[in-house]
């Protein structure tokens, strides 16, 4: 499953939050990896062969958030722990595929399983996507469900895994590449002005959010082609940019107030580091730091891969916010 762009990311800097909770430079974090291919073409398609090699996970259960066949929400159960059963912090997890409908929650499933054994309660999102083809979103229906999905999240979550699987006050957000979008963006519908049919009239209850190499700052992945034209696409063409842009763009809702973590590989082809550095940029300039974690020599598809040792960044960086 390729998300198509015609650039490639390059290494760079991270931050990470200091004791005052401000970002302090660090080094580009390291992720053990396997001998590395010949080249970085067949780096990528190794590493997305790995990804998607993984049988999916079902669910322990499944709730609707709305009457579309895709107004759903899959729950995963934590797995008992070596202190036995505790209920887990809630993950909502937001899939990727560029907004197209070809790509759907079902490859994420594996890190569901993987978080749920790591002994967090999920719940792993669909939304509407693009109307069939290879087009990208659908406006406004991807904007509504995901508003729709993340106000209903803990409600559903309660009645699906029950109070002593689920701790819905330590609720993070996670997503990747497109869905990595969704969270940042769902997580600032506060910010929204209040005329917006998506403006929440308060700050959602989060620890916090999670992206995985994120369409983060959409200038910059409209700059670099991210996903063959998704963002255009996405908002219905270039002539909308500008205007849909203001509301669904993470980049123009700064400051937000929620803290929000980046891990992006500094290898990543699909969505470039470019990107997440773009939005590290922006937040700067709104006076908020985001963490922006750089995984040395890893791709796009590695923070989604039980196997990769980036996913067990991931699930450190979600185990920091949670607990």
């Amino acid at each position: 499953m390729s998300d198509p762009t015609s650039s490639s990311g390059s290494t760079a800097g991270s931050t990470e939050a200091g004791a005052d909770g401000r970002a302090d430079a660090v080094e580009p974090a390291s992720a053990p990896r396997q001998p590395a291919p010949r080249d970085a073409a067949e780096r990528a398609a190794a590493e997305e062969a790995s990804a998607f090699s993984h049988a999916p996970v079902p669910p322990d259960a499944t709730a609707a958030y709305g009457e579309h066949p895709d107004q759903v929400v899959d729950f995963y159960r934590p797995r008992p722990g070596a202190d036995g059963p505790r209920p887990g912090p809630l993950v909502v997890l937001l899939h990727g595929g560029a907004w197209r409908a070809a790509y759907d929650r079902t490859h994420i499933s594996p890190l569901a399983g993987l978080l749920a054994d790591r002994g967090f309660a999920v719940a792993s999102v669909e939304y509407r996507r693009g109307n069939g083809g290879t087009a990208a979103g659908r406006w406004p229906d991807t904007f509504d469900d995901v508003a729709a999905a993340t106000d209903a999240v803990a409600a559903l979550a309660l009645t699906a895994l029950g109070t002593d699987a689920v701790d819905v006050r330590r609720t993070v957000l996670t997503g990747h590449s497109a869905g990595g979008h969704l969270a940042l963006w769902a997580a600032a519908r506060h910010v929204l002005p209040a005329a917006s049919r998506w403006h929440r009239p308060a700050a959602p209850a989060l620890r916090g959010v999670v992206a995985l190499a994120p369409i983060a700052d959409f200038r910059s992945a409209v700059e670099l082609h991210v996903c063959s034209g998704a963002v255009t696409e996405l908002l219905g063409g270039a002539e909308l940019l500008g205007e849909r842009g203001a509301e669904t763009d993470p980049a123009a809702l700064l400051p937000t107030g929620i803290p929000a973590t980046i891990v992006q590989g500094d290898c990543d082809e699909v969505v470039p580091p470019q990107v997440a550095e773009a939005f590290a940029a922006a937040s700067a300039t709104a006076g908020e730091e985001v963490q922006l974690t750089l995984l040395e020599g890893v791709g796009h598809f590695p923070v989604i891969d039980p196997a990769a040792d980036a996913a067990a960044v991931v699930v450190e960086e979600i185990a920091q916010l949670a607990w």
